[in-house]
């Protein structure tokens, strides 16, 4: 499916399984549009093939496009740790983190892209780049003789980047034909279309699907969290950026009046060198507290994580800075009450109130939670509604047919 061994091999996946979820006129259209493309082929590429909320999406998407008999290629760029280090540090600078510009790190930045520009196959018909990381493939439009769409996929906020990351990157966006965006809020101004697709959640994963009561509670078991008292849990890498410490000290607040136990679960993407000084300063600020669960869980962990959050009383995702969250959207589904903070793409699927709790602060976290457990019929109400609004808008077939128009969109253009 892609040069990089390291992609999981996708799942057995039939559209016609979604059917029971969907209705069966939802089906027709995906496979309506499809088949517009007459065969043509895409190729998608990204950082890494584990990890985070991009690979999880591309390993739903590619396997359907392709049971929609749209050829679809996943490719991973390559590159040393050095280059991922200098990428973290430009996505946290694109979310507005500070950041001391050295012309090194875009040497580096565009040799490594080169190299994998060089060893990389671009014959398919559509080509579409996820995130800043390899950005500069685009290049490679310049040396074909052929036009093709190129889209660049941009998971991540970009209302306030630093300057100096944004004035490297945005020459390399504007050669694109078309970017997308999760929130009309994260876009910059750029001389080439942009179009609004919400990231989403594929239902029948099994990080998504119902589960067996029995299973859960294994899980519960396993780990030691106890299922008779209340379960707070945050699923998210182990990333500053989400705010892990900030959780800890929300759930101690509302420790002093309400006996809780909190859940910390995630793991690391081959893409953020972070993550391993990130957990060891959360572990330091969870010290010995019993029924504080810091969960360093490997990739294929999936169905773990899913009956952690069924087996959550409330989940959490009090992030600093966000892209999307899917992790809400995955609360949502199972209909989980969640709490969160209002950045990102959060908001876009939490209405405050009606899906779910909107937060801004550390203590508001804490106040959120208190008043939900101590309102079971507002938590059920909640779960209710935030289920049907991801049924309604974020989930992977609402993703694949926007991209499908996109493509039939921009094949047209093409001949003209």
């Amino acid at each position: 499916m892609g040069s990089d061994p390291s992609i999981p091999l996708p799942r057995i996946v039939h559209l016609q399984d979604y059917a029971a979820v969907l209705g069966e006129a939802e089906i027709s259209l995906l496979r309506s549009l499809a088949a517009r493309l007459g065969g043509r082929t895409v190729k998608m590429v990204n950082s890494t093939s584990v990890g985070g909320g991009v690979a999880e999406i591309l390993n739903c998407m590619v396997p359907l496009l392709q049971d929609l008999e749209v050829p679809t290629r996943w490719d991973v760029i390559t590159g040393g740790n050095d280059f991922f280090e200098i990428t973290k540090a430009f996505h946290n600078a694109l979310h507005g983190a500070p950041y001391e510009s050295r012309p090194a790190d875009f040497e580096l930045f565009l040799a490594v892209n080169e190299m994998n520009r060089a060893r990389m196959d671009f014959s398919e018909d559509i080509i579409v780049i996820h995130d800043p990381q390899p950005v500069a493939l685009v290049h490679q439009r310049e040396q074909e003789k052929r036009k093709k769409p190129w889209i660049w996929r941009c998971h991540i906020d970009l209302s306030n980047p630093s300057p100096a990351v944004w004035s490297f990157l945005e020459p390399w966006v504007s050669k694109f034909d078309a970017t997308i965006f999760s929130s009309p809020n994260f876009s910059r101004k750029l001389s080439v279309p942009q179009n609004l697709f919400f990231p989403a959640i594929d239902p029948l994963s099994e990080k998504n699907r119902a589960l067996e009561p029995e299973y859960v509670a294994s899980v519960l078991e396993r780990f030691q969290i106890d299922p008779r008292r209340p379960i707070l849990t945050q699923v998210s890498r182990f990333d500053r950026l989400k705010d892990p410490v900030g959780v800890i000290r929300a759930y101690k607040m509302v420790k002093k009046y309400m006996d809780c136990q909190l859940v910390l679960a995630g793991g690391g993407a081959r893409d953020d060198p972070e993550g391993g000084e990130v957990l060891a300063e959360v572990r330091e600020v969870a010290g010995n507290d019993p029924d504080v669960h810091v969960l360093e869980l490997p990739p294929w962990s999936a169905l773990e994580i899913n009956a952690l959050q069924r087996a959550s009383t409330i989940v959490i995702q009090k992030s600093l800075r966000e892209g999307f969250g899917l992790t809400v959207a995955e609360g949502l589904w199972k209909k989980i009450p969640v709490v969160a903070s209002a950045v990102g793409g959060i908001p876009s699927q939490i209405i405050h109130k009606q899906t779910g709790m909107l937060v801004h602060s550390i203590e508001g976290c804490a106040f959120q939670i208190r008043y939900l457990l101590s309102n079971p019929a507002v938590m059920q109400r909640l779960g209710e509604n935030g289920h049907e609004h991801v049924k309604a808008n974020f989930l992977i077939t609402s993703s694949i047919k926007s991209y499908l128009v996109l493509f039939i969109l921009l094949l047209e253009q093409m001949k003209s």
